[in-house]
């Protein structure tokens, strides 16, 4: 019990404050998350990519069982969501909706920060190649489930290669692999935008949160929001081994596979109309409830 109390008020305390302090400015203020979160994700998100890829130092053999460790993982949490909802006898947009909460972590608000806080500044390397690898297939299953009647797999695609943090890895992969120098000028630019990353996607996410406002909690929410919170880790833990993971490239593995629902979802089903406020609602609740879970995956890593 005291080792729990103790991985909280060390690691995840510190990210629940500063989504606390951003909830509990955003009425007196005003603030709208649109302006900042559109800064994390078109700026701060591909200046962290390139500072941190041009100069890492990784091995491709190891990046590649990363890759495949953390698609296994969330590919098997979507089929789980499938299973249930069939099982259940669920609609066809609901049982889209538990696949987009269950194939998408929020491995970049929650992630990056509770990774960094449980293993150290070494794990800033192998938490971006998890959450550049579920950012792919995640955005992939959820905007050909938001559009499946629409038949745009084409433009799901597009999308995916639009995407400014992935946009950011082809320079930095060759500046890295061709030993490029980068003037001092451009890298302490690339240094400072990702350095502000982190605070700024908590920020965004607790003012979207407080704009949101508080689920009323349904048993589909509790469903939909546990597949993505239990299969997550269940699956991590048993296939870490299988894909020849150990140390920190293992710890940060799970973690990130144990991240309650991204916020991208609710937007992703709000442009698409599928049950939008459900899917809101259900991603603020899996964020909720990941103060119970995330803990309990903690400990078992300690």
């Amino acid at each position: 019990m005291l080792q729990l109390v103790e991985i909280f008020l060390n690691v995840l305390a510190p990210v629940f404050i500063i989504l606390g302090l951003a909830y509990a400015i955003t009425k007196p203020l005003g603030l709208n998350s649109q302006t900042l979160s559109r800064i994390a994700y078109y700026v701060l998100t591909p200046a962290f990519v390139f500072a941190l890829l041009s100069s890492a130092r990784i091995d491709v053999a190891l990046a590649l069982r990363m890759i495949g460790f953390i698609t296994a993982v969330y590919v098997g949490s979507t089929l789980i969501a499938f299973l249930f909802a069939r099982l259940l006898k669920r609609s066809r947009e609901m049982t889209s909706a538990w696949m987009m909460i269950a194939s998408f972590g929020n491995v970049g608000n929650f992630g990056l920060p509770i990774a960094q806080f449980a293993e150290g500044n070494q794990a800033l390397l192998p938490a971006t190649v998890y959450f550049l690898a579920n950012l792919v297939f995640a955005f992939v299953v959820c905007v050909t489930l938001a559009n499946v009647r629409r038949d745009n797999l084409g433009q799901s695609v597009l999308r995916v290669l639009k995407t400014p943090g992935l946009i950011a890895v082809l320079p930095a992969l060759l500046v890295n692999s061709l030993a490029l120098p980068v003037p001092t000028v451009f890298s302490r630019v690339a240094d400072l935008l990702a350095s502000a990353l982190v605070p700024a996607m908590l920020l965004a996410l607790g003012v979207q949160f407080a704009n949101v406002g508080l689920p009323r909690v349904t048993p589909d929410m509790v469903i939909g929001a546990g597949i993505r919170l239990i299969s997550g880790p269940a699956l991590a833990f048993a296939l870490a081994g299988a894909f020849g993971l150990s140390g920190v490239e293992r710890n940060v593995g799970i973690l990130q596979a144990s991240m309650p629902t991204a916020v991208l979802v609710s937007i992703i089903a709000l442009e698409s109309k599928l049950l939008p406020e459900y899917v809101t609602a259900t991603v603020l609740f899996s964020n909720l409830a990941s103060i119970l879970t995330l803990p309990m995956v903690l400990a078992f890593l300690a």
